[in-house]
Parts: structure tokens; sequence; C-alpha cells
């Protein structure tokens, strides 16, 4: 397909979805007594070509997540970062992160201790002072990385502490499975971790990056001013199952 032809392909897509997706925001927060204002989109283009980002932004989209370094990269290098705020929400491997300080607005994925060590020192010795948010396994799935345990508490606020880091707040992942209580109590735990934190230190940001396509609903209600959406804006990434 060409290039204009791609473009056109996913205008039409959005013109189409990202109403239906407002529109569950508003419901969302209508519900929960709070403004949509208060929720922010991240367009998640991981997987769609640059003609995703393109329709993305003429539709007044600008803040796009990408899950690998390389990728965002690229598309950082082909789109540039007018208008456009680039968010990193995948696993981030520790040898890759002088990659992707300079180039990033938020990092909702940072999942260690040594990761954001690693973060902290490259940002100093460049001059920046890089947004992150903690990721949080709140739900004790052994999949899911994240702060997790006992000890996530301190490790959170030692990230908070170390130069070239701005904790912007928590990000979590709510199982893939539709029973309203089990996402309810991750998100509110999610919720209930960021107010324990922030009375610890208030210089901890207080945003929360839960909800995608399948659950945002909840996310919504239960406190997220961030929510991720990629299949329910653009479809299938090209290549994947229907279901992905």
């Amino acid at each position: 397909m060409s290039h204009n032809a791609t473009l056109e392909s996913y205008s039409l897509r959005l013109d189409a979805r990202l109403p239906v997706v407002r529109g569950e925001i508003a419901a969302a927060c209508r519900a929960s007594g709070r403004s949509p204002d208060t929720v922010g989109l991240v367009a998640v283009t991981k997987g769609h070509p640059v003609e995703a980002i393109a329709a993305a932004r003429a539709a007044g989209l600008t803040r796009m997540g990408e899950n690998r370094v390389a990728e965002l990269t690229t598309k950082v290098g082909a789109l540039g970062r007018d208008g456009i705020e680039w968010h990193m929400i995948g696993h981030i491997q520790r040898r890759k992160v002088g990659a992707l300080i300079e180039v990033v607005d938020l990092i909702h994925s940072v999942d260690s201790l040594r990761l954001a060590e690693r973060i902290g020192r490259l940002a100093q010795g460049a001059g920046v002072r890089v947004p992150v948010l903690l990721q949080a396994n709140v739900s004790g799935e052994r999949a899911k990385g994240g702060l997790e345990g006992p000890a996530r508490v301190d490790q959170a606020l030692q990230i908070a502490a170390l130069r070239g880091v701005q904790v912007r707040g928590l990000m979590t992942m709510a199982p893939f499975v539709d029973d309203e209580e089990t996402l309810r109590g991750t998100f509110g735990a999610l919720r209930e971790l960021s107010e324990t934190l922030r009375r610890q230190d208030p210089s901890i940001g207080g945003e929360l990056s839960m909800g995608m396509s399948n659950d945002l609903r909840f996310a919504v209600e239960e406190g997220s001013t961030m929510v991720r959406i990629g299949t329910a804006l653009f479809g299938p990434r090209p290549g994947a199952p229907e279901a992905a």
C-alpha cells in the first residue's frame, strides 16, 4: 500500500474510532464526578507505521506511545518532536537507556531501582532531567514487571530522590480479564500506593497511567489520569493476530 493510501486508511479509522474512545472516557469521568480534561490519551502506535502517527497528529492527538527503544528512536528520527510527545511504555533494557533519554518526553515503565539509577546517571551526564513514571506490579501476577512487595515503597522513595529523574507518578498493567472486581482492585491499589507515596514525598507527582483498550472505563473510574489506547484507535498491529 502506498504512503498516501496507508495514511488515508488510518485517517478513516480514527475518524470512526476516536470519537468512540473519547466518549467512553467522558462517560467514565461523568460516572466518577470528574472532568474529561483530567484524563490524557496516549495513542499507542507501537507496531504501526509512521502514517498512523501522522494520522493521529492530524486528528488532534499529541501523545504517542511506543514499547521498543529502537522503534521509538526511528520514529522520532522520521517525524521529529514538534507537536508530538513521545512516551516510552514498554520494558527498557539498561544498555539502551542512552539512546532514549534525549528523545523521550515521558517514560512510563521504570520498573526497578537499578534502571532508575542508570537513567539518572546518564541524564545528569546529558544535562537533562528525565520525567518518569514508576511501574508497579499491584496485581501480583508473576509475568508482570514493576516494583512489588513490601519493599516497593522504599524503592520508590529512593528513586524519587535521584538526581536526573523526575517522578511524575505511577503506572500499572491490569490482568487481561473481564472481571470488574479484579480490574477495579488493581487500579484502586495503584491509586492507594500513589497516595501513600505522596504523603511521604510530596515531590512525587500524581499521574496514574492505567487503562488500555479493554479496561479504560474501570481505570478512569478508579482515578486514571492517562490511558494507553492502541487497538481501539488503530485496529490490530499489521501482521498481528486480530486479538492482539
